[in-house]
């Protein structure tokens, strides 16, 4: 059953179940000392279900242990649930909707929201965009902020930049950065693209010198007006579909992305674009899965938006 139906977004208990299932496929695992043999489940009437006991470091622990769960007093079939929403959502899903559908308050919801961000992060591994053979991987930037004409005094607006990298037919990666520059740039692709690549760019100058770091370096003239070149290779229009998914969510999800925040929405929209061809459920899973080990507290989320 994949709909929203499903018991495990109603059932605190069917959720924990569903959860078990997916980090410990092979059965529980000490989140402090990795033990998997000497384990076991308690039983007592006045223990709370899913505890497990480790008989090696003999401390307790619950699936929720090591995890983004850790801690948290929202119940566990809400948190898959906002998982659901936010996986399955193409343009996103705000903490205001979160609020409102799973019936908890603006602050919970916010810090869940990140909490599940920080989940998606890495779900592509981490290796180098375009690995294999005659591999293209498409580079460029936007800006994202507010329009001069809707400020006080028409001032210039604030703009945010951020950089993508896509793959043609792969994955895509996506980045904040403080400035676009040469030294800036370089240490970005070089460390998220294969050297043997073909990199893909438009015109701008500080492409130019990195192109030569790369198996190969084709430049679409957009000041030209040349957007696609006979026979469809050249090209930067993966990377353009990229950012208007990106920017429709900015737009008509979220209307504002804080800059202290604005890498893990890219995390976000980069997690639904690398798993497109996954069911929404299938898409829930991975992203539970990466809430692993990433334990995200309040008092560091609200530091970096200090």
């Amino acid at each position: 059953m994949f709909d929203l139906t499903n018991p495990i977004y109603s059932d605190a208990d069917k959720a924990r179940e569903h959860l078990e299932a997916l980090h410990w496929p092979h059965g529980p695992v000490c989140p402090k000392c990795g033990e998997t043999e000497r384990v076991t489940r308690l039983q007592g009437e006045s223990t709370r279900p899913g505890v497990v006991m480790c008989n090696a470091c003999r401390k307790p622990f619950t699936v929720t242990v090591g995890t983004i769960f850790e801690g948290s007093k929202i119940p566990l079939n809400k948190w898959l649930l906002a998982f659901r929403l936010m996986a399955g959502s193409k343009k996103g899903f705000s903490a205001h909707q979160l609020h409102r559908s799973l019936g908890i308050t603006y602050k919970s919801a916010w810090f869940m929201a990140h909490r599940i961000r920080e989940a998606m992060d890495g779900a592509d591994g981490h290796d180098p965009l375009g690995g294999s053979p005659d591999s293209v991987v498409e580079a460029d930037e936007t800006y994202v902020g507010g329009k001069a004409k809707n400020r006080a005094f028409r001032q210039p607006a604030p703009k945010k930049v951020v950089v993508a990298l896509v793959e043609r037919d792969g994955r895509a990666r996506s980045f904040h950065v403080a400035n676009v520059n040469a030294k800036a740039l370089r240490s970005l692709i070089v460390t998220n693209v294969h050297r043997g690549a073909h990199l893909m760019t438009d015109e701008a100058t500080v492409y130019t010198r990195l192109g030569r770091e790369f198996n190969g370096h084709s430049v679409v003239n957009h000041s030209a007006k040349e957007y696609v070149t006979t026979g469809g290779f050249k090209h930067s229009n993966t990377a353009e579909n990229f950012f208007s998914v990106f920017k429709r969510g900015l737009i008509g999800t979220y209307h504002h992305m804080s800059e202290a925040h604005l890498g893990r929405y890219c995390r976000e929209f980069d997690f639904r674009y690398n798993t497109r061809t996954l069911t929404d459920a299938e898409r829930t899973d991975a992203a539970l899965v990466g809430a692993i080990g990433r334990r995200l507290t309040y008092r560091r989320t609200d530091a970096l938006a200090a």
